[in-house]
């Protein structure tokens, strides 16, 4: 007879709760082609325990196949999973890939380092919360790493661990790591970041990746892991004010009305006052109701369902935002559009605009100048090909909310959609509300009642 062990024995619910508590990092990877990317991720995952013994076995099949290490296993290929990237060694798409520690659980994505996909690139960091850029410590910086430091930059990713790879290549110089890391801060000095962390290493050999290494002896800064592990990355998102994109409108029954959706930023409690945006209802939190009860407060990143004192008109597409930092509203947006369809982008096109929860049809009224992604430099432009940055104006059919983007990347950023084929043809940051469009903070609610009708009459007539 076989005796199974009940879940209780294995820990299950123990080992999901401590899961569920810790904060989860997003970070990318990038900078020139044959850095060492993925290597350094492969390294991240194989000296945190993150693979299984098959997959050391498949690894080690494929070294031999594909890999460029010799005899050693070729921990790059535990990324680059395509089989043009494994025939050619170089990253196309961006690969996701998890892991967890005991203070953390992190999301990587590796992203191309060829100019050619740039789109690739930019997705990756949209949603990152730190970058770690690396550099060659043989060819120092490349055009290619100031591109990447320029674009995470734009990208609003304000923290950057500057990994300068390849060190036991270069006998663990300290002047040669100090050269590259006095050219990257002169280069950056403008930029906006609010951390940068320079850490020597080699992802080959696992030096000062996860574990210390013992070359580089005038090096006290720390490991990769150790610094991804304790860096502060979510402090803009709670200390902006309160928004949450209204998902969908949860009512059970007649006696329950709650707006369900996931706060973008800041926090809420109980008795805050908060407007709806774009029609600018306002009203006052009463619950916020969760599947295990209410809470007293909740921040960035939780899911919970608002229950209001009134009866507001709010649905899909709306965003409760706080009463005292109101959201802006418009029909007219400046836009910082990265393209990424193979077809050309003109004045005129019509396309799909999803911000938030509403999506909307958009028309570009003006491309006004094209982004050098090497410089940051503006230059005219008639249309836009794939890989492009540009500013451009575009016109909504109905007013959104937003925030811009430098001030919030949750509710500052959108994606435009073809309409024929649906494919994302662009990553959006919006700038500001274009003057003459329908602009603006959030509306003044309405005046209902007796007293708001005998007011507007008098207004109309002069009373």
């Amino acid at each position: 007879m076989t005796i199974h062990q009940s879940p209780e024995a294995f820990g299950y619910e123990a080992f999901l709760a401590a899961h569920q508590r810790k904060e989860v990092l997003r970070f990318i990877a990038c900078g020139s082609v044959d850095d060492g990317k993925s290597t350094l991720i492969g390294r991240l995952l194989h000296d945190t325990k993150q693979i299984f013994d098959d997959q050391i076995s498949a690894l080690q099949r494929d070294s031999r196949k594909h890999g460029t290490q010799g005899a050693e296993m070729d921990l790059a290929l535990l990324v680059d999973g395509l089989q043009a990237e494994r025939e050619q060694g170089i990253t196309i798409d961006v690969a996701y890939r998890f892991f967890s520690t005991e203070k953390r659980s992190f999301i990587v994505a590796d992203t191309p380092g060829h100019e050619q996909y740039t789109r690739n690139m930019a997705t990756g960091a949209s949603t990152a919360d730190l970058a770690v850029i690396l550099v060659d410590a043989r060819q120092g910086l490349t055009r290619q790493t100031r591109r990447h430091a320029l674009l995470v930059s734009m990208l609003g990713i304000r923290r950057v661990a500057l990994a300068i790879n390849k060190m036991d290549l270069v006998g663990w110089s300290q002047t040669r790591f100090e050269e590259i890391l006095s050219g990257f801060d002169a280069f950056t000095r403008n930029l906006g970041f609010a951390d940068v962390r320079a850490i020597p290493l080699s992802a080959k050999n696992g030096d000062n990746v996860v574990l210390p290494g013992t070359a580089a002896t005038w090096y006290t800064g720390g490991t990769l892991l150790a610094y991804l592990e304790t860096v502060a990355v979510h402090e803009e998102a709670l200390a902006a004010p309160f928004r949450m994109a209204v998902q969908w409108v949860n009512r059970p029954d007649s006696e329950f009305r709650g707006y369900s959706g996931r706060i973008a930023s800041g926090r809420v409690r109980p008795g805050d006052s908060v407007t709806v945006a774009p029609n600018g209802r306002t009203s006052t939190v009463a619950r916020i109701y969760t599947a295990d009860g209410d809470l007293d407060e909740a921040g960035e990143d939780q899911s919970v369902t608002l229950v209001l004192a009134d009866q507001v008109d709010a649905s899909r597409g709306n965003v409760i935002a706080a009463s005292d930092r109101p959201m802006q509203v418009s029909d007219r947006l400046d836009v910082r559009l990265f393209w990424a369809s193979e077809s050309p982008l003109a004045p005129g096109a019509a396309l799909l605009a999803k911000i938030g929860t509403v999506t909307t049809n958009a028309t570009v009224t003006a491309i006004r100048t094209r982004i050098d992604p090497e410089t940051g430099r503006p230059g005219p432009a008639e249309q836009l090909a794939a890989n492009d940055i540009a500013d451009v104006t575009l016109t909504l059919d109905r007013a959104v909310a937003f925030d811009p983007y430098a001030e919030n990347r949750e509710t500052g950023g959108l994606i435009l959609i073809d309409r024929e084929t649906t494919d994302t043809a662009a990553l959006g940051l919006v700038q500001a509300v274009q003057a003459g469009g329908t602009g603006g903070q959030a509306p003044a609610p309405r005046a209902t009642g007796k007293g708001g009708f005998l007011a507007r009459l008098k207004g109309l007539f002069g009373g």
